[in-house]
């Protein structure tokens, strides 16, 4: 069974990554910008569900597979690609969008959103990003050992999947907080306009990741 102190330190190691600047981060943002403290909490729900597949599959070996297969981490590098320029076309088509009647534009994009499509966004943008596998790959090991313990597997992907949900859940809810401010169509266009150069450049970066 892990340590107190081996818990910690994967806490920590588990929060600190899932902290640093991503895919995830931008669409937390612009779900919980477009949609409220409800979008967003959605798609942190499926960030967390992702965070949780990837560090089972590496707990189990599974996802090692990938790491060291070129062709399968290809493959799953240009569908995150495309997926992340998918998203990155769609806000900033929703940017360029022009009106004058702001509020309901916004609403009638909210109501289009439902918490089950804002779900599905977090879970494919985590699961269709290699990157995950390689971090879990390289950090599970080094806490459960050569023989781990089904028992610990379990308790770290669940702590793992914990943080996240936890930090996501916090975005989610700081800019849920200022929606009103949000509402705005000039700054909701704005957010629409950084969110979607943000989701390009990753997806770009991602497509010339090397295994």
């Amino acid at each position: 069974m892990a340590t107190t102190g081996q818990l910690v330190a994967f806490m920590v190691t588990t929060g600190l990554g899932t902290m640093s600047p991503g895919p995830d981060f931008a669409i937390v943002v612009r779900q919980a910008a477009v949609g409220g403290r409800r979008g967003g909490m959605a798609t942190a729900l499926g960030i967390a569900a992702g965070v949780l597949v990837w560090a089972a599959t590496a707990a189990l070996g599974v996802a090692a597979v990938l790491a060291a297969s070129a062709t399968a981490f290809t493959v799953v590098k240009i569908v995150g690609a495309v997926y992340l320029l998918y998203l990155g076309v769609r806000s900033l088509r929703a940017a360029a969008r022009s009106g004058g009647e702001g509020p309901a534009d916004g609403a009638g994009e909210r109501a289009a959103v439902s918490s089950w499509a804002a779900f599905r966004q977090g879970l494919l943008c985590n699961v269709l990003n290699p990157k995950a596998a390689v971090f879990f790959v390289a950090l599970m090991p080094q806490f459960l050992g050569d023989r781990p313990a089904v028992a610990d597997t379990l308790l770290l992907s669940l702590i793992a999947a914990a943080m996240s949900c936890v930090w996501f859940t916090a975005v989610a809810n700081v800019v849920g907080a200022l929606r009103r401010v949000f509402a705005r169509e000039r700054v909701r266009r704005t957010i629409d306009g950084v969110t979607g150069t943000a989701l390009i450049g990753l997806g770009v970066r991602l497509a010339v990741t090397r295994a």
